[in-house]
């Protein structure tokens, strides 16, 4: 009888360990996420903004998040292989443009079939780059883009039907309303908002494929509680795990 029970129990662990091996298996890896900061304009504030970003990511449980204030480590295409998606939270104010190994190696990161994430005013880097302002379907440019004063508006949802959008209702946003953008890229529209400044409908939230890779790209995110605003959480979390891995789980 004693005999019998050791064998029991011997089974019953052995299928408990399968079970786990099988658990363990069937949850995805976390996505590794480049955080890349350091810069923007005096009103926006960076280290802030940048924190916020990625309290929002960690707090979603899927993401392994990296922070960068050196956009250097553009220049090291081994650092960036342990990446799935870059997000730019970033704006070279003052600093100089990227090198060009920095931009061939951010382009290949992306062409090669990983992730690129970009937030609020960082589509008014590295003005003189052409590649980049397509890569990214819409831009800021100074002088022609802008936003009226910060206040609470409507943002729509405009393709309800989006992995990154299911779900989600039209929210109020405090923030600015960027609009103007430039850009022609063919863009998949996600998110708009009516703007008093330009008297058009704006998109505020957007994707595009860039060679194998994704790009998602919100124009949210003044400072932090624009950004930790639960609605556009949610987009953030969804966005950047869309352009990781093609699709939200």
């Amino acid at each position: 009888m004693q005999r019998i029970l050791i064998s029991l129990l011997g089974l019953a662990l052995a299928a408990g360990s399968v079970s786990l091996l099988q658990a363990a298996e069937a949850k995805p890896a976390k996505i590794r996420v480049l955080l890349l900061t350091g810069e923007d304009v005096g009103a926006h504030p960076w280290r802030e903004m940048s924190e916020a970003t990625r309290d929002v990511l960690v707090s979603g449980g899927k993401f392994d998040v990296k922070v960068c204030e050196d956009p250097l480590i553009l220049e090291s295409a081994a650092a960036l292989k342990n990446y799935d998606v870059i997000f730019l939270s970033y704006f070279n104010a003052k600093s100089p443009t990227l090198s060009d190994p920095a931009k061939e190696n951010l382009l290949a990161f992306v062409k090669g079939g990983k992730g690129f994430a970009i937030s609020h005013l960082s589509s008014a880097s590295f003005k003189e780059w052409d590649e980049f302002r397509k890569m990214v379907g819409r831009y800021w440019v100074m002088g022609k883009s802008g936003h009226g004063p910060r206040s609470v508006f409507k943002a729509k949802i405009a393709n309800k039907d989006h992995p990154i959008t299911q779900g989600i209702e039209d929210f109020d946003q405090d923030d600015e309303l960027y609009a103007k953008l430039l850009g022609d890229a063919p863009i998949n529209v996600l998110v708009t908002a009516d703007s008093d400044w330009s008297k058009q409908v704006e998109p505020l939230a957007f994707t595009l494929e860039y060679g194998q890779g994704r790009v998602f790209q919100e124009c949210f995110g003044h400072d932090g509680k624009a950004i930790k605003n639960p609605p556009v959480a949610r987009l953030i979390q969804r966005g950047v795990e869309w352009a990781a891995r093609g699709k939200v789980d």
